[in-house]
């Protein structure tokens, strides 16, 4: 598998500038990059866009909408909506948000999800953009996700189409769920497998769990089992790779791509 399929998410270089990214991802000739909606925005959206065409490097997707729980999500996803239709990327990550301040009803907060992404899809379709929702390890459910399984995802993601709705698998954040690899089936017989995410797991986390995503290969997870299992549901798109750690931030940017990719054509591919 060539390193045409390989995309790096913004989130791995984090302290790498949009129109560097773009430009290592095109000297590299891998096959995209996934942005994020806080620095493209800063660096400009359509000025990101027309860059992104110029260098003919693909955008995989943009993260994130979601946040179902905040006031005023409706615009803000509409606004994201219309990002991901500016930069030409098919997909947008949802991650869906927590429960409402002060509310203990994670199944409430659940159903909301379910509902807000109905109300988005008509624009979504307009806009020839798919929302994938994704499901986040269930210790992030207090404050940033309630959708804690790819089945939970898939089953808010039946009422709609699935070409306006699918679901992200993101190995770091399902990797644990002893129904996972049923669920990469079924979400590929409902065709719902709108983008996957590859990421490995460290031990001990460090603090602050958020940070604790390592390059593929460092850590635990069988993620050449996961790239396989949604490749045998007839998922054909790119593999992001895309880690939240300190430590890979501080270095530079092409160093991190490099390694990224390194580990993805080892443990992934």
């Amino acid at each position: 598998m060539s390193r045409a399929r390989f995309s790096l998410n913004a989130a791995t270089t984090k302290r790498w500038p949009v129109d560097e990214l773009l430009a290592g991802a095109a000297a590299a000739g891998i096959g995209g990059v996934g942005l994020w909606r806080e620095e493209t925005r800063a660096y400009g959206v359509e000025k990101a866009a027309a860059l992104a065409r110029d260098l003919g490097v693909p955008i995989t997707t943009l993260c994130r909408g979601g946040f179902f729980q905040e006031p005023g999500w409706y615009d803000e996803n509409r606004r994201a909506i219309d990002e991901a239709h500016t930069l030409g990327t098919p997909v947008l990550v949802l991650v869906c948000g927590g429960l409402p301040d002060g509310s203990r009803d994670v199944d409430g907060a659940r159903r909301h999800v379910g509902d807000a992404i109905g109300e988005l899809v008509p624009h979504a379709r307009a806009a020839g953009v798919r929302l994938a929702i994704e499901p986040l390890h269930p210790m992030f459910a207090s404050d940033r996700c309630v959708v804690s399984t790819l089945g939970q995802a898939l089953d808010l993601a039946r009422p709609y189409p699935a070409e306006s709705v699918g679901v992200c698998v993101d190995t770091y954040h399902v990797w644990w769920d002893p129904e996972v690899w049923e669920q990469i089936a079924r979400a590929g017989a409902e065709h719902r497998i709108a983008t996957f995410q590859a990421a490995d797991w460290i031990t001990p986390l460090p603090e602050g769990v958020l940070l604790g995503r390592a390059l593929p290969g460092d850590g635990v997870i069988e993620l050449r089992r996961f790239r396989e299992a949604v490749d045998a549901a007839g998922y054909t798109g790119p593999v992001e790779v895309e880690v939240f750690h300190a430590d890979v931030w501080a270095r530079p940017g092409a160093q991190v791509l490099a390694e990224a990719l390194d580990g993805y054509l080892a443990h992934v591919a």
